[in-house]
C-alpha cells in the first residue's frame, strides 16, 4: 500500500510541488493583504477622527464669533453715535430756535449718515471678525494638535490679543472716515431735497442706491482700507508692546490684508452689504403701509410706491434705525449677517487654509 502511495507521489511530484508553493504563497499574499488594508483602515480612523476633531473646533469657534460679534456691536454703536449724535439736535429743536430749519437739516444730513454708517460698519465688522477668528483658529488647531511641540506655538496668547485689538482701527480711524465720505453722498443725494418732499419707499430705496454707488465706486480707497490700515508703518504700530512676537503679529496682519483685498472676500462683504440694506428698506417699510381700508390696486401692501411720506417724517424714522442695526440682542438685522451661508462658506475656506499644515499645503 505505502509502494504505491509512494509511486504516485512520485509520478506527480510536479503537480505537489507547485500546488504547495501556491497554497503558501496564496496565505502570505492574504496576511500581506490583511496587514495593508488593517494600515488603510486605521489611516482612515485615524483622518476621520482628525477631521471630527477639526470639525468641533471650527464649529466652537464660529459660537465664539456669534458672541464676539454681540459684544462689539454696543461699542460700535457708540462711537457711530458719540461722532454722529442726532440727539442734541433733536433736543435742541424742542427749544423752538430762530435757526429751526437749519437744525432740520443738519438733522436730515446726521440721521441717514449714521444709519447708514450703521448698516457697512456692522456688516465690516462681522466679516472681518470672520477673518481673524478663523486665522487665529486654524493656528490654534495646529498648535493644540497631537505632535505638535508646544515650545513653538504659532499664536501665542500675547499675539492673539494684540492681533485682535487691530478691530480698533474699524472703531477708529477707519469708522472715522467712513462717516466723512458717507456723509459727502449723503449731502449729494439729500442736501437739495425740501423737507416737504414726500418719498415712497421705492424712491427711498433709489436714494439709498445713489448714496451706496458714491461710496463703493466714487471713493479712492477700497472698503477693505476702513476695516483694516494698510500702511505698513501703522501695522508694525498695531504690533507694538512685543518683543520676539512683533514678526509673529505683523505676519498675521499681513495674512489678513491678504484675505481682504482678495475677490472672494470683496464678493462675501458685497452679499453682507445687499442684505444689510435690504433688511433695513424691510424695517422701514413697516412704516410705509397703506391706511386701513384702502383698496386700490396701487396701496397694495407689497407695493413699493403704495405710499408716500415727508422727508421730515422720515427722517426720524431713519435716525432709530441704528438702534436696531447694532443691537446687542440678536436682531433679524444681526442674524442674517451671522446666518448668511455665503459668509459662512468663507468663514470654513478660512478657517481649512489656516489649520492645515504647511506641509500639505505645498
Amino acid at each position: 500500500m505505502f509502494s504505491s502511495v509512494w509511486n504516485f507521489i512520485k509520478r506527480h511530484k510536479r503537480k505537489f510541488i507547485f500546488t504547495g508553493a501556491f497554497i503558501g504563497g496564496v496565505y502570505f499574499l492574504g496576511k500581506y493583504a490583511q496587514k495593508k488594508i488593517g494600515d488603510i483602515q486605521e489611516k482612515e480612523a485615524t483622518e476621520y477622527i482628525a477631521q471630527a476633531r477639526r470639525q468641533f473646533h471650527f464649529e466652537s469657534n464660529q459660537r465664539t464669533f456669534n458672541m464676539t460679534v454681540l459684544s462689539m456691536l454696543p461699542p460700535l454703536k457708540e462711537a457711530i453715535i458719540n461722532q454722529l449724535n442726532s440727539e442734541s439736535l433733536t433736543a435742541l429743536l424742542k427749544t423752538k430756535p430762530a435757526n429751526k430749519l437749519e437744525v432740520w437739516e443738519d438733522l436730515k444730513i446726521i440721521s441717514f449718515t449714521r444709519t447708514i454708517v450703521g448698516v457697512y460698519s456692522t456688516c465690516m465688522l462681522v466679516v472681518l471678525l470672520r477673518v481673524q477668528l478663523n486665522i487665529i483658529g486654524g493656528y490654534l488647531y495646529l498648535d493644540n494638535s497631537v505632535g505638535k511641540s508646544a515650545m513653538t506655538p504659532l499664536a501665542p496668547p500675547d499675539v492673539q490679543q494684540q492681533y485682535l485689538s487691530s478691530i480698533q482701527h474699524l472703531l477708529g480711524d477707519g469708522l472715522t472716515e467712513l462717516m466723512t465720505v458717507v456723509k459727502r453722498a449723503v449731502q449729494n443725494s439729500l442736501g437739495g431735497m425740501s423737507l416737504k418732499q414726500s418719498l415712497s419707499l421705492l424712491e427711498l430705496e433709489q436714494q439709498l442706491s445713489w448714496i451706496r454707488a458714491e461710496v463703493e465706486a466714487g471713493s479712492e480707497r477700497p472698503l477693505s482700507w476702513y476695516m483694516l490700515a494698510d500702511d505698513e508703518n501703522t501695522l508694525a504700530d498695531q504690533a507694538c508692546g512685543l518683543t520676539e512676537n512683533d514678526a509673529v503679529t505683523i505676519r498675521l496682519l499681513n495674512e489678513t490684508r491678504d484675505m481682504l483685498d482678495s475677490p472672494d472676500f470683496g464678493t462675501v462683504l458685497s452679499t453682507c452689504l445687499n442684505r444689510g440694506f435690504s433688511r433695513l428698506l424691510d424695517n422701514l417699510a413697516e412704516f410705509f403701509r397703506p391706511p386701513p381700508g384702502d383698496s386700490s390696486p396701487e396701496s397694495a401692501p407689497d407695493s413699493l410706491s403704495a405710499v408716500s411720506l415727508p422727508l421730515a417724517k422720515i427722517i426720524p424714522i431713519m435716525n432709530g434705525q441704528i438702534n436696531t442695526i447694532c443691537s446687542e440682542t440678536p436682531s433679524h438685522f444681526v442674524q442674517d449677517l451671522l446666518m448668511n451661508d455665503q459668509v459662512k462658506e468663507f468663514a470654513a475656506n478660512v478657517y481649512e487654509t489656516f489649520s492645515t499644515p504647511q506641509e500639505l499645503q505645498k
